[in-house]
């Protein structure tokens, strides 16, 4: 049986985020892109960190695409996500509208993640010149199969396009800026033989960066090409996806921005941000000071409650700084009386183990599906707690 929550379900969008009640009424009635449309700006803008976006909802030309092309829920949830928090650079969340990409469909799409062609595979596949427009490295078939995927990898893995539109004086909204999201590979993954054994390539840093800003200078002339985004600013940003076991996700790591008509890259802006999972060795290099913060609370999780599966937390950081630390607890739980004790103990806990500075998300589920949610934002005197039904 479906979970039923308690509170309301905006409120409970709201918790999930992390955002509090920064509710704004704003209702209007606009003429969409198409002469025909009609569309309506929400009543509510949940937060100034988010965009509000036009109803009816317009699905994106590639819809679905990045399910199949990226490797984990987290790379998922973090490249859409983060593609967002970039955009708000140049396109502040008070004066854009949020709408999916319009201009990118799923075949174009499709034709750049491949790899280019040799003049003798376009013979073999029958297909014509201009067809060559995949960007990723040719594989011309000299030497071993580990050679020729070590030497020529897949970088690119997928492209997301976001639009952002602005109010006119008609009543009605333009496009008026787009952000692209440039997928990158860390890892390599190929077959010596149909159905082998897979194997995989650890792409160096240094080569994914390199090879995505090559990448990148293709792609940025291909949109001033495209109609309707000749005219327009847009933001190209590269993101680095983790391996297909990896329980944290990737991070963006640089972007660049063009002008209205400009079309070749001049310089990029660093993006210092990446994820740590609590606990793990590179923490403990990295981040020891926050993960002792986080034993010590494991450790008294654990002197409460004995049959449990783990606790693991992702810590987002932002150059030194602690912008996020989701925590995960699986628990078996035997009746609703267990819940709510162990929520109200692992409140407190939340609430003492940590900085005051640092905002929290902390999830207690068991085999039945989530159990509870704690929420801190950075500062807070108390946290917002809700138990499930």
């Amino acid at each position: 049986m479906k979970k039923k929550l308690l509170l309301a379900g905006l409120t409970a969008i709201l918790l999930v985020s992390g955002c509090g009640p920064e509710l704004e009424k704003k209702k209007e009635v606009l003429q969409g892109e198409g002469e025909q449309e009609k569309a309506v700006v929400p009543n509510y803008q949940i937060s100034d960190h988010y965009y509000r976006t036009l109803s009816p909802f317009k699905p994106g030309k590639a819809r679905g695409l990045v399910v199949s092309n990226l490797n984990t829920r987290y790379d998922i949830v973090e490249f859409e996500t983060g593609l967002m928090r970039i955009a708000q650079n140049h396109f502040p969340t008070d004066e854009y509208l949020f709408q999916e990409g319009q201009m990118l469909d799923a075949d174009t799409i499709k034709s750049w993640l491949n790899r280019k062609f040799t003049k003798e595979q376009l013979k073999e596949e029958g297909m014509k010149a201009e067809e060559n427009i995949g960007l990723n490295p040719v594989d011309n078939g000299k030497g071993s199969v580990a050679e020729r995927n070590e030497k020529n990898p897949i970088y690119l893995a997928h492209v997301m396009e976001h639009n952002y539109l602005t109010k006119t004086k008609e009543n009605s909204v333009e496009l008026s800026g787009a952000v692209i999201g440039l997928a990158l590979n860390s890892v390599h993954y190929y077959t010596k033989e149909k159905y082998g054994a897979v194997y995989d390539y650890k792409i160096p840093d240094a080569e994914i960066e390199r090879e995505g800003k090559k990448i990148a200078a293709e792609v940025a002339k291909r949109i001033r090409a495209k109609k309707g985004l000749k005219d327009v600013p847009v933001t190209i940003a590269l993101f680095k996806q983790q391996a297909q076991n990896s329980v944290v996700p990737g991070n963006f790591f640089a972007y660049t921005h063009l002008d209205a008509g400009e079309d070749a890259i001049n310089d990029w802006e660093k993006v210092n941000e990446q994820y740590y999972l609590f606990p793990s060795p590179e923490a403990e290099k990295d981040r020891r000071d926050d993960l002792n913060y986080f034993l010590n609370f494991q450790q008294d999780v654990e002197k409460y409650f004995k049959n449990y599966n783990g606790v693991i937390g992702r810590a987002l950081y932002n150059g030194d700084e602690l912008v996020s630390l989701k925590i995960e607890i699986p628990v078996q739980f035997y009746g609703k009386a267990e819940v709510i004790g162990f929520t109200q103990f692992v409140t407190g806990l939340t609430m003492d183990h940590f900085p005051a500075y640092v905002p929290i998300e902390v999830t207690i589920s068991s085999t039945s599906g989530p159990e509870a949610l704690i929420v801190k934002k950075a500062n807070a005197e108390s946290p917002n707690v809700h138990i499930y039904e």
